[in-house]
């Protein structure tokens, strides 16, 4: 099949406060938004873009809007070049538009280093167009029926619940992890790595990084949940590639375990650049690949330099590029779980679809989904009113958790139905 016709537009939604990692601060997150025609049958996706995660030298280089711009150029070029393109599934269409679109991305960024990610964000919302168009050419409304039949094993389970992981930036104080554990919440998301005095500092970093794991675990580390195997609040640690050295790392969890906390760790995400090709297969924590999981190849590498979990992201790095690293994990027997991007509402339930048929993580009793929108969001009421299943039960976080019932699974998160909101906006 082809497109025949593609519209492209972003709607900018300003963060609630700066938003730290990586060692810099979003002020807005663009949700772009793609129209694929094809005869009398369409297909909207949505997208949330983050160049500061997927590529924090551009975001770096440029202004915060015009570093969006750049990453929007790609997305209106991919939207192009998917009308000018056969293809039989989303799949097909994502090999011969990935590359083409990183080569623009290199070209207009002026980064012959620009990392894949960038591309696989840009092309997200492409890509949810693209099986919405297909899902419609073939008569589906059912996310399993989307699902390769290589994957299906893979994604076969039935969360009752997913587990709500909120994301602890630089900047959200000890009361806020208080309080957000005093809701229920079984596993924080932690980001570490912070350059607190603007200068690059990695001893300054490593200083910071240990006090502010102090302060958590002794503010929450004598709390307890139902739904983590032993039965304590569980720390997912992510260093977005900040550390440079293992030994800076060993000392990192050497003070960890001091505080009688390193059997908490259940992850450690990206602990270093994914150039540096460290082999982590020694460390006493599960290390997870994210950022440097751009594709299924990456993946293998991964996996060869010991780490033992996958950050899955079909929020950000396609719903057709995830099927394929979940296809190369579950040969190796390598854990997954669902990480964010700071997305709209109707993503998270994109995402949610993954998390909900993945098996549990070890140390958890229940599935898990990372999910950040409504801590970092200004407008994140308004967001969620744009949902086109708005109000439904699933939707909503209790206790720190997302039941999920015969509804949700029917529904597929509402991923088949229509938002006015957005759907308005391209028009």
């Amino acid at each position: 099949m082809k497109a025949t016709e593609a519209k492209c537009c972003f709607e900018p939604e300003p963060m609630a406060k700066p938003f730290g990692f990586k060692g810099g601060y979003l002020t807005e997150i663009w949700q772009s938004v793609v129209l694929l025609r094809s005869a009398a049958i369409e297909g909207m996706g949505l997208g949330s873009q983050s160049v500061l995660w997927s590529d924090a030298n551009v975001f770096a280089q440029h202004p915060e809007s015009v570093a969006n711009h750049m990453m929007f150029g790609l997305t209106e070029f991919a939207a192009r070049l998917a009308t000018q393109t056969d293809w039989r599934t989303p799949l097909d269409l994502l090999d011969q538009t990935l590359k083409p679109t990183l080569d623009f991305g290199r070209k207009l960024t002026g980064r012959p280093d620009l990392r894949t990610t960038f591309a696989l964000n840009a092309l997200v919302p492409v890509d949810n167009a693209a099986w919405l168009l297909y899902a419609r050419a073939h008569g589906l409304n059912d996310f399993d029926k989307l699902v390769p039949s290589n994957v299906r094993d893979a994604l076969a389970g039935r969360q009752s619940g997913v587990a709500l992981v909120p994301l602890m930036s630089y900047g959200v104080s000890i009361d806020e992890v208080v309080r957000t554990v005093g809701e229920g919440c079984s596993v924080l998301k932690i980001k570490i790595g912070s350059d607190p005095d603007h200068d690059g500092n990695l001893d300054t970093m490593l200083e910071w990084d240990k006090a502010r794991l102090a302060a958590i675990h002794r503010a929450v580390g004598d709390r307890t949940t139902p739904h983590t195997a032993d039965g304590r609040i569980a720390y997912y640690l992510d260093a977005n590639g900040r550390y440079d050295t293992l030994d800076r790392l060993r000392r990192l969890l050497d003070h960890i375990d001091h505080l009688g906390a390193l059997d908490r760790v259940i992850l450690l995400e990206e602990p270093f650049a994914e150039e540096a090709k460290i082999d982590v297969s020694h460390l006493p924590v599960r290390v997870a690949a994210d950022e440097s999981a751009h594709t299924d190849r990456d993946v293998l590498e991964r996996i060869a330099l010991g780490h033992r979990a996958i950050a899955l992201k079909p929020i950000a790095k396609t719903l057709s590029m995830t099927f394929r690293i979940i296809q190369a994990a579950r040969q190796h027997k390598i854990a997954c779980f669902c990480a964010d991007l700071t997305v709209n509402p109707i993503l998270v339930d994109w995402n949610k679809n993954v998390a909900a048929r993945l098996p549990a993580l070890p140390g958890m009793r229940i599935g898990v989904l990372e999910t950040n929108g409504a801590q970092n969001y200004r407008r994140w009421p308004e967001m969620q009113r744009c949902h086109p299943c708005f109000g439904a039960d699933w939707t909503k976080v209790r206790e720190g958790v997302f039941a999920l019932d015969d509804d949700f699974y029917k529904r597929s998160g509402g991923i088949f139905e229509t938002s006015r909101h957005y759907r308005r906006l391209v028009a």
